[in-house]
This record gives C-alpha cells, sequence and structure tokens, in this order.
C-alpha cells in the first residue's frame, strides 16, 4: 500500500490543516494533539512519507531517525513533562488502531497517568 498523502498529517505538513506547534525542524513537526488523553499531549511525526515504524526504521536515513528520536525529549523538555515523567505510545497498524496512515508517536504527561494494558485473560 502507497503512502496516502491526503491523510490529515500529510496536509498538515503541507500547510493545508494549521496546527499548534510545539517544535519542528528539518526532519520533524512536533503539534499538541487536537484531542488530548492527557494535559500535555503532543504528536511527534517525520516530514517524510511513513507509514508505520516499521517503514520509517527500515527505510528513513539516519539523519531523519536521529532527529525524531532527539525531538521527542526536546518536546517533553519544552512540555515541562521531562520530569516526573511522560508516556510515549506508538500505534502500529490495524491490531493498534493506527488511526492516521503516517508515522507518529503520542508523548503523553502532565499528571500521573494509569496502566496502559489491562492483563490478558
Amino acid at each position: 500500500m502507497s503512502y496516502d498523502d491526503q491523510n490529515i498529517f500529510a496536509k498538515i505538513l503541507r500547510g493545508e490543516i494549521p496546527n499548534k506547534t510545539v517544535y519542528e525542524d528539518d526532519h520533524v513537526l512536533a503539534f499538541e494533539d487536537i484531542q488530548p488523553q492527557a494535559p500535555v499531549h503532543v504528536l511527534v511525526i517525520p516530514k517524510g512519507p511513513y507509514k508505520s515504524m516499521n517503514e520509517f526504521s527500515a527505510e528513513a536515513s539516519d539523519a531523519e531517525i536521529v532527529a525524531w528520536v532527539r525531538a521527542i525529549g526536546k518536546v517533553a523538555e519544552i512540555v515541562e513533562a521531562k520530569e516526573p515523567g511522560y508516556r510515549l505510545i506508538v500505534n502500529n497498524g490495524e491490531d493498534a488502531i493506527q488511526e492516521v496512515p503516517h508515522l507518529h508517536i503520542h508523548v503523553l504527561g502532565g499528571r500521573r497517568l494509569g496502566r496502559m494494558l489491562q492483563k490478558a485473560d
């Protein structure tokens, strides 16, 4: 399946849809989630057309990978979530309920977060 350049993140990257930018560099855009699940909820996306973590880890340049990982730490510092802590979530594929077919990581914090998953039966 090819990259869908009409997905909402592609439109944000082209400037067709406004966002509340938290951080940006040559390879990464980070912006506030429009439906926050915590007091801090920022999405960090690569600017390249990557649908999933699998695709990104296999095809992205070293510069893109380094920029994305470093941006996560910078975002945590900017939004003051670095201490006492924050959670990172990447939903990858249908079973993980990835809603937008563009790789993104959720940075959540600003309060004590509950357990992510309940123990399977």
